[in-house]
């Protein structure tokens, strides 16, 4: 059943005031999957299933759900209601929902939460977005480093309950600073007099708390990390960024790029959610501005049209050649974006991938110039047949080199190179194509 049909099925259960029916419905639902049905019910409905869930579950649950919905359910509930939901959450989730509520349900909620919860949500909602402080919890083991493996084992059955993962554990000393780190099955494996000392892996990974969040990530997923301990200044453990939260950035940035790519200027979030009038303001910017950048293909076209006049059949052959040249530049911008994103090249290699790029598209050139000329023949006979074909040639290298050249230089420039993107590209090449196109037509057929 799918997750529409579940909601509205849940829908009509609650509407007939029949919660144990809606909750027998759900009961074998996964945390996701059941939030997912909820971000597409009304609130007051969400929350009647909700509250029947027992509290871990119910907190994991709406952990999940959307941020609209987790805002609307926050201002619908009781204040003991929202302090109990919010206090079951983990760190990291519940720090992420007091950053997105206003400052009227920051202050309802923050006084009547436990001392040792207000202060960790404080110290965690404090720090800047898109930093590693902002995405790490600060519920994870750590062990002393006196411990033998038995009594580290024991110290993780007591830490458990709190915990984010077991699975990696890190070992401090007095002032909690970070001084290495042991896996569980070390420990298991381990005959329990063990020092953990002995254990323990001492040239530790980790990043600071300032540390870009797509770095933190990046980290993780090149050295295959569960998680990943974050540190202060003074080098003492305060957090740690688990997998999963890190594939959530790297989500986020794919989306990010893949706006950016589409000409959308900003993240608009969920796009089921979003109004008329955000879609509007996020979309227009880049539209408006590449309408004025086409002028420059019309002032092309303008500039040769006596020869246009004199050959019309080149009227027909535009579209193709300009629209090849665009497309040649998006596959190259698209290739090296996402080459300087993941760090597989870097501003140094311009010359060398400069070189390949002009050899690639000159051979694709070529092949669509083969292809194109037969049509040439057929429309305007070998002078037609001559210009397309070697305009095609010089468009397709020209385009390739402004897609593959434009990243670096928004890269050089301490710009996004996704704002490289297709809409952009494909106006710098037409413009360039028509210009290209008709200058060796002039030449050709004058010659001629």
């Amino acid at each position: 059943m799918n997750v529409f049909t579940l909601a509205q099925n849940l829908r009509v259960a609650l509407q007939q005031n029949d919660p144990g029916n809606a909750l027998a419905a759900v009961h074998s639902l996964r945390p996701a999957d059941l939030a997912e049905t909820l971000d597409l019910l009304e609130t007051h409905l969400a929350w009647q299933v909700l509250k029947q869930l027992p509290g871990k579950r119910r907190a994991e649950v709406f952990g999940y759900c959307a941020t609209p919905q987790q805002l609307a359910l926050s201002h619908h509930l009781q204040r003991t209601e929202l302090v109990e939901l919010v206090a079951a959450m983990s760190a990291d989730e519940r720090a992420d929902l007091f950053n997105q509520m206003d400052s009227e349900l920051r202050a309802t909620l923050l006084p009547a939460l436990a001392q040792a919860e207000r202060e960790d949500l404080c110290k965690l909602a404090e720090y800047p977005e898109g930093c590693a402080g902002a995405l790490m919890t600060s519920a994870y083991a750590t062990l002393a480093v006196g411990l033998n493996a038995a009594q580290a084992i024991d110290s993780l059955r007591h830490a458990a309950p709190d915990a984010e993962t077991l699975y990696q554990s890190y070992v401090v000393d007095e002032q909690r600073r970070l001084l290495g780190t042991v896996s569980l099955r070390q420990l298991i494996l381990a005959p329990a007099d063990t020092p953990i000392s002995q254990l323990m892996v001492r040239e530790v990974i980790s990043a600071q708390v300032d540390t870009p969040q797509e770095q933190v990530a990046k980290l993780i997923e090149r050295y295959d990390l569960l998680a990943l301990p974050i540190t202060n200044g003074g080098a003492q453990l305060v957090g740690i960024v688990t997998y999963d939260d890190a594939m959530d950035v790297v989500t986020a940035e794919a989306t990010v790029d893949f706006h950016k790519g589409a000409g959308v200027s900003t993240l608009i979030g969920n796009l089921k959610d979003a109004s008329i009038s955000l879609l509007y303001r996020k979309r227009v910017f880049w539209l408006v501005l590449l309408v004025f950048g086409n002028l420059f293909s019309g002032a092309g076209i303008a500039a040769f049209e006596d020869v246009i006049a004199a050959n019309i059949a080149l009227v027909f052959f535009l579209p193709l050649l300009v629209d090849s040249g665009g497309n040649a530049g998006s596959q190259s911008a698209t290739l090296m974006v996402r080459a300087l994103a993941t760090g597989e090249v870097v501003l140094r290699d311009w010359l060398g991938l400069l070189r390949r790029e002009c050899l690639v598209a000159l051979a694709l050139g070529i092949t669509m110039a083969v292809a194109v000329s037969l049509l040439g023949l057929l429309r305007g006979g070998p002078e037609i047949a001559l210009v397309v074909a070697s305009s095609m040639v010089v468009i397709v290298i020209v385009g390739s080199l402004i897609g593959m050249s434009l990243p670096f230089v928004l890269h050089r420039l301490g710009l996004d190179p996704a704002t490289a993107s297709a809409p952009l590209i494909t106006s710098i090449a037409d413009a360039s194509g028509v210009l290209v196109y008709f200058a060796i037509a002039s030449q050709v057929l004058s010659l001629n």
